[in-house]
């Protein structure tokens, strides 16, 4: 219908504004003639026009568009640009197009290193001799953190010998490193699989105090690796050790009767053992071991390499190696001079009741780092160690009658430096490793003269000096010539200026003359003489 109102959408007004576009390339745009005068759009907050809808829409009269000739339509003015920034190129960079592919690929400037591909890891250069060895990175790298840098003798030939998987009977001097000698090979050929058999090795010592020392030096040899070290020992609940066990352990440490605990309980199975290591095998059979020892390796797998260490091999280690070793090989590491060279030994000759004021003297004359007073038994031990502490500061005491808990203690306190004197027996003359003990003092001549290699053996480790002097009775001369006879070694006599050691007994007077016998009773003149009746008991 003609002149017919209707309602115009939002979307038809647009159509029908841009059919209508009057734009002046000059001025702009022109008003709108459709739009009434006077009459402005309101905005809404956000800007936008707002617009009506449904029933508020304004009816506009929509004319139909009547025949016109066409007009030209007026040039458009292109849009104005700004000008192009010239782009700042490098000298070097200013190149000629080529026009293959082939030459613009080679033309295109090449990347850094650095940023495309790393470079190649070169092998760190390790110092020391241990690089000699064959070991890999890895046990080089906690030997350097470890500051061990040149192999000692012993550990030079056993561990190529080990890592060829030949049972090894080795015998060297205390303090020249047997307990890296035999945890380097064994952590280099242990598997460290998820599904490897654990444990892998067995580790047996005669003392706790040893058990506890060898499992952090092989925990601090495995650093880096995922290797487990666990330590089983006497005088601590066996239900942590249990715990331990059943999480799995690659390397156990352990008494042999602690051992023997486990597997009476099932705590522990030797079943997929590799390695079997005797470390201190005489002081072993020394304290009584040897039958737990022999339970322990026969339940042992057969396809197992074994290794021995001792700084002494007498008859019966030799038997023992023998029975439960296959073809072992036998190293000898140790000089004609069984006790330590760089170690100074002297001996006084002081009376049994003048032995704790020496030893008193002495201390405060020599001034000592660090210092051990052995003694033979437990009670003589704690006698010296309350007398002595009233006298001088910084002493404790190590016996079998203590408990585990305060060995401990005492042991870490003469570890860190914060003890200076310790009074013990010798369940620490074998493999505790101080290195500031300076001297030794054996306050009772030891029973067995291997003891007294051992304990002298506690000073001067690793080529350090030291000295060790013995204190001996008028009635110990025989035991003093069994030392010396021992270690091929004289000791020297000491004296301490001042101070009065030994008296020597007043000489008896002796006369020619001799004391007249007696005379008998005379006989009676009358009478008999009178009988003598022996009573029967």
């Amino acid at each position: 219908m003609r002149g017919a109102k209707r309602y115009v959408t939002s979307l038809e007004r647009a159509l029908l504004a841009k059919s209508r576009d009057t734009t002046d390339p000059i001025t702009g745009p022109t008003a709108d003639p459709t739009r009434k005068p006077g009459r402005r759009r309101r905005r809404s907050r956000g800007g936008r026009q707002s617009e009506p809808a449904g029933a508020d829409a304004e009816p506009i009269a929509v004319p139909e568009p009547s025949p016109s000739p066409p007009t030209p339509a007026a040039p458009q003015a292109e849009p104005r640009q700004r000008p192009a920034k010239p782009a700042v190129v490098a000298a070097s960079d200013q190149r000629p197009a080529s026009k293959s592919p082939d030459a613009a690929a080679a033309q295109t400037p090449r990347p850094a290193a650095s940023e495309t591909e790393k470079p190649r890891a070169r092998k760190k250069k390790f110092p020391g001799k241990f690089a000699e060895l064959s070991l890999s990175d890895q046990m080089l790298a906690a030997l350097e953190a470890a500051e061990y840098l040149d192999p000692t003798p012993v550990q030079t030939g056993l561990i190529p010998r080990a890592l060829a998987g030949v049972d090894v009977m080795a015998q060297a001097q205390t303090g020249t490193g047997k307990t890296a000698a035999f945890a380097i090979p064994v952590l280099e050929m242990l598997d460290t699989g998820e599904d490897a058999p654990r444990p892998q090795a067995l580790v047996l010592v005669p003392t706790r105090e040893l058990a506890v020392q060898v499992r952090n030096e092989v925990g601090k040899l495995a650093e880096g690796s995922e290797v487990s070290v666990i330590a089983v020992y006497g005088g601590k609940p066996i239900r942590k050790q249990t715990e331990q066990l059943r999480d799995g352990a690659d390397i156990v440490v352990g008494t042999p009767g602690r051992i023997l605990d486990h597997l009476s309980r099932g705590t522990l199975v030797l079943g997929q053992l590799r390695f079997v290591i005797l470390d201190e095998a005489d002081r072993m059979l020394d304290i009584g071991f040897r039958p737990d020892i022999e339970k322990i390796l026969r339940r042992c797998p057969r396809q197992r390499q074994t290794l021995l260490l001792s700084a002494t091999i007498p008859p019966p280690v030799a038997r023992l190696a023998q029975q439960y070793m296959h073809e072992p090989e036998s190293l000898n590491f140790s000089t004609k001079d069984l006790a330590v060279e760089t170690i100074e030994q002297f001996y006084f000759t002081v009376d049994p009741e003048n032995k704790f004021d020496l030893l008193v003297a002495l201390l405060k004359h020599e001034q000592p780092r660090q210092a051990i007073i052995f003694c033979r038994t437990k009670r003589g031990t704690e006698k010296v160690h309350l007398r002595l502490a009233k006298h001088l500061q910084g002493v404790t005491t190590i016996h079998g009658d203590l408990q585990q808990k305060s060995r401990d203690r005492a042991m870490e306190q003469f570890r860190s430096g914060r003890i200076r004197y310790l009074v013990a027996t010798d369940v620490v003359g074998r493999g505790i490793d101080v290195t500031s003990i300076s001297h030794i003092i054996n306050y009772d001549i030891p029973q067995f003269s291997d003891d007294y290699i051992h304990r002298v053996g506690r000073a001067g480790r690793m080529g350090r000096e030291g000295v060790a002097y013995t204190f001996v009775s008028p009635e110990e001369g025989n035991e003093l010539t069994r030392i010396e006879v021992r270690i091929n070694r004289l000791l020297q006599r000491a004296e301490l200026p001042g101070f009065v050691t030994f008296t020597k007994p007043e000489a008896v007077e002796t006369t020619d003359e001799r004391a007249p016998t007696p005379k008998p009773p005379p006989r009676p003149i009358f009478g008999r003489p009178q009988r003598r009746i022996r009573r029967a008991l």
